[in-house]
């Protein structure tokens, strides 16, 4: 194929004749690849290199706050919980994985305290009654052969039931708070609870009152049974002369409570009553038989129920403790909150 260049009309011996000059297309083709073949061997690396300029400038500027906020989570260690990561304050992603940090740190610098706080109190109440067979000991061997060793040995096996006792409800609770695993799905009614708790043996007595249906929880029977038993034993060691448990259908939550007629609870301390090894004023203070962890095993249970449990003041004139749990059809709203 041909292109015209040139046309020009001249004068020939012959007449007037008309000159063409042409050039075949493929050289023009040619000629422009070659030129852009030359501007794409010098253009093309610039470009590159130019574009992954940007893009590690770019970058870099995007990952420096992801970095920062590597470098200071990894200075932190078990004895700097208190600090915490920068935050950008951007609003984006990484602004988010700061914050989200951030709460991760207060949640393992809370768990981290009371850890510490969990295992300075159950040593100490572990240093009582090892203490008390200690001195019953060293002042029999003091004696020697006038000492009453009957008598000895009962103290120091009163004591060692002690701390059995303890360290059984510190088993309990440690299974507890490590637990992940599913409640069973059982069916469980608490006027029957009831009825089996009062008809246990006592030495205050125990009432039941029950509401006139059937109040059913789903949930695990041994460890309800188990939250019932340690608030009766709490409202027995206070109280004056009856203890009475009482069961009521509320809409859409199975409700328990526990009553006493003593002391009762400062306003106060009736949160706080739940904590372990809490020691509340001398008119409830622990008995010999007691260490502040029941109260704390009932909330632990009742909380893996996706219940809730609160004391208040009791008609009887002491302590009530309530046990609200969703009833068997219904998850409602508690009525604690």
């Amino acid at each position: 194929m041909w292109d015209v260049a040139t046309r020009r009309t001249v004068d020939t011996p012959s007449g007037e004749m008309t000159v063409t000059v042409s050039a075949p297309t493929n050289q023009e083709v040619a000629r422009s690849l070659d030129a852009v073949r030359r501007a794409l061997r010098i253009g093309l690396p610039l470009l590159v290199g130019l574009v992954a300029l940007a893009a590690w400038w770019t970058v870099g500027r995007a990952l420096h706050p992801v970095e920062r906020i590597r470098a200071e989570a990894d200075a932190i260690s078990a004895s700097t919980l208190h600090r915490r990561v920068s935050e950008p304050g951007t609003g984006d992603e990484v602004h988010r994985l700061s914050r989200t940090m951030n709460a991760m740190l207060e949640r393992l610098q809370g768990a981290a305290t009371r850890q510490r706080q969990f295992v300075a109190d159950a040593s100490h109440e572990l240093r009582n009654p090892v203490a008390a067979m200690r001195a019953d000991l060293e002042a029999a061997l003091c004696e020697g052969d006038r000492a009453d060793w009957p008598d000895v040995a009962r103290a120091v096996l009163a004591e060692e039931a002690r701390v059995e006792a303890l360290i059984g409800d510190l088993l309990v609770l440690a299974a507890e708070d490590e637990s992940a695993a599913t409640l069973p799905g059982t069916a469980v009614d608490l006027n029957e609870l009831a009825a089996a708790e009062s008809a246990r043996s006592r030495k205050v007595p125990v009432s039941s009152t029950t509401d006139a249906d059937p109040v059913v929880v789903v949930g695990s029977h041994s460890q309800l049974e188990r939250a019932l038993a340690n608030l009766v034993d709490n409202a027995e060691r206070h109280a004056k002369s009856q203890v009475r448990v009482e069961t009521t259908n509320r809409p859409g939550w199975a409700q328990l409570s526990v009553d006493d007629d003593g002391p009762g609870i400062p306003t106060a301390d009736r949160e706080r009553a739940f904590e372990r090894f809490t020691r509340l004023d001398d008119s409830r203070a622990r008995d010999q038989g007691g260490f502040g962890l029941g109260l704390a095993m009932v909330r632990s249970i009742v909380t893996r129920h996706r219940g809730s449990v609160w004391a208040e003041a009791s008609p009887l004139g002491g302590a009530r403790f309530t046990i609200a749990l969703p009833a068997a059809t219904s998850p409602a709203t508690s009525p604690a909150d």
